[in-house]
């Protein structure tokens, strides 16, 4: 059974920072596409980075330079380091597995990031 599990989020003051951690269970994660999405209320689920199965990263642009992605294949985590929050970073965080040619995908049950003084 493939599980992804996050954790980390939390209510954190604007300009400071949160690690979110994804372990998953249940896949061969050196052969994933690691992604992470954010959905805010009203709002649809919308991309914020992806990590590699080679390492390559990728943000969109309103978090580039103030969010960084990382994975750790021997403990199969995904991380992300979220620094200068701002209130428009307040959103559920999702992590998200793609395998390398495809399909399949599959979603964790997300975390609350809530910024706000």
């Amino acid at each position: 059974q493939v599980q992804l599990v996050e954790s980390g989020g939390g209510l954190v003051q604007p300009g400071g920072s949160l690690r979110l951690s994804c372990v998953a269970s249940g896949i061969t994660f050196s052969n994933y596409i690691m992604k992470w999405y954010r959905q805010a209320p009203g709002k649809e689920r919308e991309f914020v980075a992806q990590i590699s199965e080679t390492g390559h990263t990728h943000y969109v642009d309103f978090v580039k330079g103030r969010f960084t992605i990382s994975r750790d294949n021997a403990e199969n985590m995904v991380y992300l380091q979220m620094d200068s929050l701002r209130p428009e970073d307040t959103a559920v965080y999702y992590c998200n597995a793609r395998y390398y040619l495809g399909n399949p995908i599959y979603w964790g049950q997300g975390t609350q990031v809530t910024v706000s003084s």
